[in-house]
């Protein structure tokens, strides 16, 4: 699991890259496409920090900093869209992309918090 959702992020964050080079030239285009391909592209690399952390609240906090990455992705992806930027099946597909890896971040941190709760005495 933890080198395919590594593959999968880095995966994306290419998508992100190549989506950022196909935008038209235009000054509105390019400034919220930069923000999106700074989000983007960070999403790997807080998972890929995740993997080193130190304890499970460093775990957590570095799969929630991508978390709030593919967030902020979606919203810079939903603002091209509806400025008319991107075409409409390569909006749907990293759309869902980033749905999808938004859900499995979110499992992945109520997991790792389940598992390290003690119970109460």
């Amino acid at each position: 699991m933890i080198s395919d959702l590594k593959a999968r992020t880095k995966r994306f964050a290419l998508d992100i890259v190549r989506l950022y080079s196909a935008l038209p030239k235009r000054t509105e285009a390019q400034v919220l496409g930069r923000q999106m391909l700074r989000s983007g592209t960070s999403v790997g690399a807080h998972y890929h920090e995740a993997q080193r952390a130190k304890s499970n609240a460093d775990f957590i906090s570095k799969v929630e900093g991508g978390l709030q990455e593919l967030e902020e992705t979606g919203y810079w992806l939903d603002l091209l869209n509806e400025a008319g930027f991107l075409p409409v099946e390569a909006f749907n597909r990293l759309k869902q992309e980033t749905n999808e890896l938004i859900g499995i971040f979110v499992s992945i941190v109520r997991k790792t918090r389940s598992r390290v709760k003690t119970p109460r005495l």
